[in-house]
């Protein structure tokens, strides 16, 4: 849309409609000391547009952005290679048709590239079905909560050390509104998983137990005997999933009896995008389809006999009564679900189970390497394209001072957990397919001179 700013005519037009004698008049219930009275410090009243733009330009070389260093940085968003088609694909005409496909005879482009979608997260998963997609990772979680809140009738929820601190935080939040109880301790840097003390924990208030595949440590630990003790009470298994590609290589969640299955899908046919927007998956067994949250996509047959797509269920209070509804999320990730959906297909089983392998292939390498490091001890003894590793002194300075240098060396557990200081030294690095030799190698350099 282009920028047409009114004229003096049309605002005095527009004030005498609504009888207000001035702009300032529209400002009235505002309290006179939280009005802005002059100019902003350290702004300029006004520049050209060349100039602003120069400016923002200079700005903007300040960052170290991800394709300008050896980038390692993951928890819970990864630098994956998106393929150049997937962006000219989902510009096409066919899928640029209604957002919000409630109309479905000028919506069949966008309603079947989500009804595939949703199998294609499904297979993905291990479930028997998923929804159109969420918002994003963390507040797929949150409705996997409450979701599990509504079939149990019970109000705790056991979160592991191993979920990813941002989803308890949204989770946390969340349940100030709802009443939920969250069980939920800072993990602790051990090779193990918490798999036995969550077993401990179940008891038969547990509405569900939700673990993180592979968690913010990257260790990976079967769910099945998890998912026996909670069913073992009537509980579900909540798993949630932030590196999808992983699933190219380890078991789906599902196939090990989690009920729940959810994440984020940004690695696959999504950029980092600065943090979003993102892409929520959201996948469940048959049996609670009807207490899943947003939308699903069914197949039917149009009045002449050919197969079209309509939204088969939608649990949001706007098209259903309020208190019969699951959720009050208020639309989808369409345009990530495209693009997800194109980059799935393009690439195929065969292909996602390649990706996943070089994935692994480079973090071992990585990991074998990085280990050689005096001052560098590696945590897990299991991982998919993410490992911690525990410095020799605090995480955070060191990452600070790799930047500085020109190396993104990952994410420090005293930035995710800051209130946990004797994990501070802990360092999660995520390796994927667009790291190079050289880039382990830089890493490891720069490791060697900041621990020296």
């Amino acid at each position: 849309m282009r920028y047409l700013p009114l004229t003096d005519t049309d605002r005095a037009e527009m004030l005498s409609v609504i009888g207000a004698s001035s702009i300032d008049d529209l400002f009235v219930d505002v309290p006179a000391q939280a009005r802005l009275t002059g100019k902003i410090a350290g702004l300029p009243t006004h520049a050209s547009e060349l100039a602003v733009e120069r400016h923002m330009a200079a700005l903007a070389r300040q960052n170290l952005s991800a394709g300008e260093a050896p980038f390692f940085l993951g928890a819970g968003a990864y630098k994956h290679h998106v393929p150049a088609s997937v962006d000219h694909l989902i510009q096409r005409g066919e899928f640029l048709t209604a957002y919000t496909p409630y109309q479905p005879e000028i919506a069949q482009g966008t309603l079947q590239v989500l009804f595939e979608f949703q199998t294609q997260v499904a297979r993905l998963l291990g479930c028997d079905v998923a929804n159109a997609s969420m918002y994003d990772g963390s507040t797929a979680c949150w409705e996997a909560i409450v979701m599990a809140r509504r079939i149990t009738k019970r109000g705790k929820a056991i979160l592991s050390s191993g979920l990813h601190p941002h989803y308890v935080s949204v989770a946390s939040t969340m349940a100030k509104f709802t009443g939920d109880a969250l069980a939920h301790e800072a993990p602790t840097l051990d090779a193990a998983t918490d798999i036995d003390a969550l077993i401990a924990a179940i008891d038969r208030d547990t509405s569900c137990v939700v673990v993180q595949y592979p968690d913010i440590l990257g260790r990976i630990a079967d769910l099945t005997p998890l998912a026996d003790a909670a069913h073992a009470v009537g509980a579900l298994l909540v798993a949630v999933v932030t590196e999808p590609v992983a699933l190219g290589a380890i078991k789906a969640p599902g196939h090990m009896g989690a009920d729940i299955v959810v994440g984020e899908g940004q690695s696959i046919g999504v950029g980092l995008q600065f943090g979003g927007p993102y892409l929520g998956l959201f996948a469940c067994k048959q049996k609670y389809v009807r207490q899943m949250p947003g939308r699903l996509c069914g197949e039917t047959v149009d009045a002449a006999g050919k197969r079209g797509f309509v939204l088969t269920l939608s649990t949001r209070e706007q098209h259903i009564r309020r208190e019969k509804a699951t959720s009050n999320i208020c639309t989808n990730s369409g345009l990530c679900a495209l693009a997800f959906s194109i980059h799935m297909t393009l690439l195929g089983e065969k292909g996602l189970r390649t990706l996943a392998t070089l994935n692994h292939g480079l973090a071992v390498q990585a990991a074998d390497r990085l280990a050689k490091v005096p001052g560098v001890t590696l945590l897990n003894d299991s991982f998919f394209n993410e490992f911690t590793l525990i410095l020799s002194k605090d995480a955070r300075d060191v990452v600070r001072t790799l930047a500085d240098r020109g190396v993104l060396a990952g994410v420090s557990l005293g930035r995710l957990f800051p209130k946990a200081p004797q994990i501070g030294n802990g360092l999660v690095v995520a390796v994927t397919e667009t790291v190079t030799p050289e880039d382990i190698e830089a890493l490891a350099n720069a490791l060697e001179e900041e621990l020296a």
